[in-house]
């Protein structure tokens, strides 16, 4: 069949009269999707910087808990630009929400137990039950904080073991934290004998506490009779210092106690000799 030349005109025609119309229509998207995403990373970038300027005002405010929110906010503007992006060309950005949707609960099945920290993390971070530096004991974890991230909190412990904590353990336990109020009350106790001066033992140990200057005045330290055993009465002088000083008090008003008592002469009972399970000896000849 030959070709008819007016036809195949006509058709070149109205083929290239609809690809100009595609170029010219497409090529306005792609103008406004390069606008719109130098205007989005530009947008995300501000409210970044927003974010963490205004949440730096809030007194206390974690600098890691900032971070974390100021970079959700320019995460979340990107993705929200990008989706507005596709549906300059005629993607169906519904189903875009509904799979992004479906992976970020495939995503968070998957790692449940990493979202507990992290969740964890922020509210230890936003209530601050313990800081860096203090001394806790959480459960069986006890030990200085070094560094609280919002993963898992570091910790070393009173002989120096390195301990990485989750942060959902920390946080679903009871916290002691030793060192939060500043003050801890401490106590010694030294055994005297029976026969011995009690009144002088207690006035004794309450001039050692007098005399030492991180032993504070109020609350009063005070000596009492803690125990009375059938060989020796044990006498216990409670008092209150700083809880950065709590260990070295202790240690250092236990010796000097002891030494007092040495020079009123107030004596120690002496324990009796350890049973012996040793047979005797045989006497068979």
């Amino acid at each position: 069949m030959p070709i008819d030349p007016q036809d195949t005109l006509l058709s070149v025609q109205a083929g290239l009269a609809q690809l100009s119309s595609l170029i010219v229509s497409y090529s306005f998207s792609a103008v406004g999707a390069v606008i719109l995403l130098v205007v989005g990373y530009l947008v995300a970038g501000l409210a970044e910087r927003s974010i963490f300027a205004g949440l730096g005002h809030i007194h206390g405010f974690d600098a890691t808990l900032r971070h974390f929110f100021s970079k959700i906010v320019r995460y979340a503007i990107l993705i929200l630009v990008v989706i507005m992006v596709l549906g300059q060309f005629g993607v169906q950005t519904a189903s875009i929400i509904a799979a992004i949707g479906a992976i970020g609960l495939a995503i968070g099945l998957a790692l449940q137990g990493t979202l507990q920290n992290i969740a964890a993390g922020i509210m230890l971070l936003a209530l601050r039950p313990f800081r860096i530096g203090e001394y806790v004991e959480v459960g069986p974890i006890s030990g200085t904080i070094e560094e609280i991230g919002l993963f898992a909190t570091r910790l070393r412990t009173v002989d120096g073991v390195y301990v990485l904590a989750p942060n959902s353990t920390l946080w679903n336990q009871p916290v002691r934290n030793y060192t939060r109020n500043g003050v801890r009350r401490g106590d010694v106790t030294l055994t005297i004998g029976s026969w011995n001066d009690i009144d002088l033992a207690q006035k004794t140990m309450l001039a050692v506490a007098a005399t030492e200057r991180r032993v504070r005045r109020e609350p009063v330290p005070i000596a009492f009779v803690a125990t009375v055993g059938d060989s020796g009465v044990a006498i216990s002088l409670r008092y209150w210092t700083s809880s950065a000083d709590f260990f070295a008090t202790q240690i250092d008003l236990t010796k000097r106690a002891k030494q007092a008592f040495d020079t009123e002469g107030i004596s120690v009972p002496v324990p009796p000799p350890e049973a012996s399970h040793q047979e005797p000896p045989s006497t068979r000849q």
